[in-house]
């Protein structure tokens, strides 16, 4: 019974210590024995009783075993906790409290012994692998990054030609992807390892097996800032997933295209993804999506609060912000709960409400770090900059998100690259450093025609003829056609919310000009669409330069 770390059930007991020379009643009758003599704890979880046996007695045990009964245990053990993982691991994402998720984490702590000793002095390398296999998806539900991408190295350089093409060998460089992915961004043969897993997967045929990977290829993509590609792999899953059963998995599909389309501009399309992603109802069991440690419906939030402002509607932008990150904070999943926070974050802050903002900054930096996700740390000291230039320190918010950029850049982050460039392009032109960020801002719009994150280019033409303005009133005319590009690309996007600050500059350089009717009449076409958000920044300046105009 030496074998176990902290707790164990009878059942383990059963498995791992029975052996030819050993039949199951006298393991029954050592148990007995040993809690008879208080030797063996008992606390009941559930309803299940545990064993433990005291610390004391397992140090003398471990000493008198020999070496040829200790491996014959730990082989046991290992394979005891392989079908442990295979048949329970899964459920991870159904627990929602302590109590029902304390027996996972004490099974994981023997999971992480046989780990050890598989691939240590001694161990039995072939039992490994497959204990590594089973381990790495769970190791990924539970938000366990650094041991995900531990094992999967350990087991990936382990494997024989017999292994090559096996489902191990695709859970494996699944596993090393994803979460090099979630630790370095994109850097360290992330996608490599994905494109193998994928490879192996659309040789089995097996439709699940491809989704599980696709997901990843498309959030890889998103990181990495070729949202051209995350948008192919978007459309292959969505594909995958229609063809299936399962609920949970036709949610993901919707929210992986619809993340997609969102960020490449097409926002109606975005939106009726979202909302049937986020439309799923909480489930009390296992599903085959749940698997890769998502669940569609808490991950649309977040992104879907970001399209429904951008289509004009700041209100329910808010709540939906607020809800989403409410619902992740529930569910206790460390990465759906940053995600959200992310989609969050931006709504406050277009939305101008730096109180909340700051707040949800300071919770994923803290959630965030706790995991290692230092690509999500570097975004919200990116978002943090944003808040000081804002709030009038523009020198220091400035070297904030330049630090910011910095990092992501050379973690190949780039999925909100775009926006802190906005950032640090409006920080530039508060500290009238205008021709650096005529610079940035003509660059970062190469890029998004390059990349396709065209969600940002009505903005990034925007602040770019402001920037003319700013620079010489000789490229007024120039500045001119930055703003009616603006409007073009807003309206065809039916981006409302990028149109109402683009007319309200438009506006006021007509008024200038001695075009105050024209003006007004431009502005108040677009005002009167918004009958919320009234409070939000955007919507106050434009009413205020509205009423000057009359």
């Amino acid at each position: 019974m030496a074998i176990f770390v902290g707790d164990f059930t009878l059942d383990a007991a059963l498995e791992v210590i029975s052996s030819p020379t050993l039949e199951q009643h006298d393991v029954f009758g050592a148990i007995d024995s040993l809690v008879a003599k208080s030797l063996l704890a008992t606390r009941p979880i559930g309803a299940m009783m545990r064993y433990r046996l005291l610390d004391t007695t397992r140090a003398y045990a471990l000493q008198c075993q020999t070496e040829e009964d200790r491996a014959g245990l730990a082989a046991r053990h290992a394979t005891y906790y392989r079908r442990w993982l295979e048949q329970f691991g899964p459920d991870w994402p159904t627990l929602s409290t302590g109590p029902e998720r304390l027996p996972y984490f004490v099974s994981i702590n023997n999971v992480r012994a046989a780990l050890e000793w598989c691939f240590g002095d001694g161990g039995d390398v072939g039992i490994g692998i497959g204990l590594a296999a089973a381990a790495v998806p769970v190791f990924q539900v539970m938000s366990l990054f650094p041991e995900c991408q531990r094992w999967s190295e350990r087991a990936l350089s382990a494997l024989d030609n017999t292994s090559r093409d096996s489902i191990e060998e695709m859970h494996l460089q699944a596993g090393l992807g994803i979460s090099r992915m979630y630790l370095h961004g994109g850097r360290d043969g992330s996608q490599a390892a994905l494109s193998r897993s994928l490879e192996i997967a659309e040789q089995r045929g097996d439709a699940l097996d491809q989704l599980r990977v696709l997901g990843p290829l498309n959030m890889f993509n998103l990181r990495t800032g070729d949202f051209n590609a995350a948008l192919h792999y978007a459309r292959r899953c969505s594909e995958i997933a229609m063809t299936m059963e399962d609920s949970a998995t036709v949610e993901l599909g919707h929210f992986f295209l619809g993340n997609s389309l969102h960020f490449t501009g097409d926002l109606e399309n975005a939106r009726i993804e979202l909302e049937e992603a986020a439309r799923g109802e909480p489930r009390a069991q296992r599903t085959p999506a749940s698997y890769v440690g998502f669940e569609g419906r808490y991950l649309a939030g977040g992104i879907l609060a970001r399209n429904l402002w951008l289509q004009g509607i700041p209100g329910q932008a808010d709540v939906r912000a607020r809800k989403a990150i409410g619902e992740a904070a529930e569910l206790d999943h460390s990465l759906t709960l940053c995600i959200a926070l992310l989609g969050g974050i931006a709504v406050f802050l277009w939305c101008d409400d730096l109180d909340s903002a700051e707040q949800h900054i300071e919770w994923l930096i803290s959630r965030a770090g706790l995991h290692f996700l230092s690509p999500y740390v570097s975004v919200a000291r990116g978002f943090e900059g944003e808040v000081a230039i804002r709030r009038g320190d523009a020198k220091a918010g400035v070297e904030m998100v330049r630090r910011s950029l910095e990092k992501l850049h050379a973690a190949t982050y780039e999925v909100f690259t775009t926006m802190l460039e906005i950032s640090l392009i409006k920080g530039l032109a508060a500290t009238a450093q205008f021709e650096e960020g005529v610079t940035r801002i003509d660059r970062t719009i190469e890029l998004v025609k390059k990349n396709g994150d065209f969600c940002y280019m009505p903005e990034l033409l925007r602040i770019r003829a402001k920037l003319l303005l700013s620079l010489s009133h000789s490229l007024t005319d120039d500045a001119e056609a930055c703003f009616t590009r603006s409007i073009e690309l807003s309206r065809s996007m039916r981006a409302r919310a990028w149109e109402l600050r683009t007319v309200t500059d438009l506006a006021q350089l007509w008024a200038r000009g001695g075009r105050s009717r024209d003006a007004q009449a431009m502005l108040r076409s677009v005002f009167e669409q918004f009958d919320e958000g009234q409070d939000t920044g955007d919507v106050k300046t434009a009413g205020h330069v509205l009423a000057t105009l009359y």
